[in-house]
């Protein structure tokens, strides 16, 4: 009797040769299952580092180096192995470590009739001894004994005050990228407190200007072990996102000071420790962290530029990170130094509260549509018929950074083919285009800059049609009394500028907060390096109880996990 193929028997025979080889130490053998350009992502699984690893001899080397580091691996059943298209099967396996327990997810790629494992991942998902605290590890939750006089609530209130002791960690933010990573600590064991300089949690998205709605889809959007309700919209206004991670943050029982503002900082290297001096509004306090995590935010410090006769400007001026409302500016001229993302939002912001608007486009623009764009980036994954969060988070992870670039430029390409009409009459307007760094579009400006592209919600239908209007290619010389001058002489009147000029790197907001002695130590944030993985975000810095965290929802979503397992791992050792 002939077996029927299908997408799990092929899996399956693969992943039997494959175990049996990685076994017995059979390196030759493992990468003979493997294509000549395979890629191997791991994630503290066999390294204890996040690396990428491209091609058979660079993976020998990693098997090399960690034989008979991964075992007892085993296909999931939950949700089986698929084909994308005839020549692609995707699956997903779970496996052991020394250190604890690990999932991931191998593609296989046809290839002389045959299939070779093209990428996989190995990723440390528990850590043994340290399980977090979800499914069968969960908490059976307070229960009555005898002379116990406190409640759960009083007990939570006592614990966030830290009257008579210091957290484990603290998380300078309480953006998505802290209360992810506080997530995660929490449930491994690790007691975090989070400082919040605003008055509310969720206040760094809930005082952005007015009509700001998240660009990516609700599928990549979730953080983690709290899915959205099923009648969340695909795209969310900011002040539902704002209120969600207060919600989040109360439901995942995170310790959270609001209105506290770190205000000196200073490391022991003899004891291991941070001494932290924060200001609440209880007053100051002084605490002793092992770690510390700087989640305020991968874009970093606004970049602000020295443009002379600002202070003779007898209009109004701020950078678009102070954009707020374009109410108060009907009838009135406005103009937008910057092309990006912020400033065609904030451009549309004002044309729509009635404003007289001018967007200076200083260099091109990877510009593309939300309907065509977004579906090429996210692919189908994360969408309303992908797979289940927590495999379409594997499948994202086990695409590494420089693949997720390569891939790029065909979506690039395929998405200008459908915006065609759009970007044909942009550059009709005068608006400059581009393709992204090497044709890798919005993904290329995204992993080095965190900026440089525009996902068009409409404003680029407004500049095309002389709606916004555009002053391309000069940049600001200098504030006149009553407007600006540009570089190449033009003059413009207005009554608002906004400098939507960007950010400077995330190690500059640590220079602020820690001082030149722990920035010196730090590298840049965002870049992919030479191991194929993100600069500075996820991993050691180089300072010692010194970490980054930020990026999209989908990225903390991912990687806060690692941070935390990483941190979780020193205080167990």
């Amino acid at each position: 009797m002939t077996t029927e193929v299908t997408a799990e028997t092929t899996f399956a025979a693969w992943l039997d040769r494959f175990t049996a080889a990685l076994g017995a130490a059979d390196i030759t053998g493992t990468t003979a299952l493997l294509a000549e350009d395979c890629w191997w992502r791991d994630l503290l699984a066999l390294t204890w580092d996040l690396g990428t690893y491209h091609g058979q001899e660079r993976v020998t080397t990693l098997l090399t180096e960690h034989p008979q580091a991964i075992t007892n691996i085993r296909p999931t059943t939950e949700f089986g192995p698929r084909y994308q298209g005839d020549d692609i099967v995707e699956g997903f396996i779970t496996f052991e470590t020394p250190r604890g327990y690990g999932r991931g997810a191998v593609r296989l790629r046809r290839e002389d009739g045959g299939w070779k494992g093209w990428t996989l991942l190995t990723e440390l998902d528990d850590l043994r001894g340290h399980e977090r605290r979800i499914g069968p590890h969960r908490s059976k939750g307070p229960r009555h004994q005898p002379n116990r006089t406190r409640n759960w609530l009083e007990e939570r209130q006592e614990h966030v005050r830290y009257a008579g002791s210091d957290p484990d960690v603290v998380v300078v933010g309480a953006g998505q990228g802290g209360l992810a990573v506080a997530a995660n600590l929490g449930l491994m064991g690790v007691d975090t407190l989070v400082l919040e300089k605003s008055e509310r949690v969720g206040d760094g998205w809930r005082k952005r200007y007015h009509s700001l709605v998240l660009h990516d889809p609700v599928w990549a959007d979730a953080l983690p072990y709290l899915p959205y309700p099923e009648s969340w919209p695909v795209y969310c206004p900011k002040d539902k996102i704002a209120d969600w991670f207060e919600s989040y943050a109360s439901a995942m029982e995170l310790n959270v000071w609001t209105s506290a503002d770190m205000t000196s900082s200073e490391y022991d290297e003899a004891t291991g420790r941070w001494t932290l001096l924060v200001t609440t509004p209880d007053g100051e306090r002084e605490l002793h962290p092992r770690d510390v995590i700087l989640a305020t935010g991968a874009a970093g410090e606004p970049r602000v530029p020295d443009v002379p006769g600002r202070d003779g400007f007898q209009g109004v001026s701020y950078h678009s990170s102070r954009h707020d409302s374009a109410a108060s500016w009907a009838g009135k001229k406005a103009i937008v130094v910057g092309a990006c993302n912020s400033g065609h939002d904030i451009a549309q912001d004002l044309y729509e509260a009635g404003a007289d608007v001018t967007l200076i486009q200083r260099s091109s623009t990877h510009i593309i549509s939300q309907e065509h764009g977004i579906p090429a980036i996210f692919g189908s994954n994360f969408t309303e018929d992908g797979p289940p969060t927590k495999y379409a988070d594997l499948l994202a992870a086990g695409t590494p950074w420089p693949l997720v670039l390569e891939m790029a430029k065909e979506g690039v390409k395929e998405t200008a083919r459908k915006d065609a009409d759009l970007l044909a009459d942009l550059e009709a307007a005068g608006f400059k285009l581009n393709d992204g760094p090497d044709g890798t579009g919005l993904m290329g400006y995204a992993l080095a800059y965190g900026g440089g592209y525009y996902i068009d919600v409409g404003a680029s239908r407004l500049i095309a049609d002389g709606k916004i209007k555009l002053a391309q290619g000069s940049g600001l010389a200098e504030f006149t009394a009553d407007g600006i001058r540009l570089e190449d002489g033009r003059t413009l009147e207005a009554d608002l500028v906004v400098l939507a000029t960007g950010y400077r790197n995330m190690r500059e907001t640590a220079r602020r907060l820690f001082g030149d002695g722990v920035a010196d130590r730090l590298p840049l944030v965002l870049g992919i390096g030479e191991d194929g993985e993100i600069g500075g975000l996820y991993r050691r810095t180089g300072h010692p109880g010194f970490w980054f965290m930020g990026g999209p929802l989908a990225w903390v979503r991912i990687y806060s996990k690692h941070l935390a397992l990483q941190i979780t791992a020193k205080h167990a050792a």
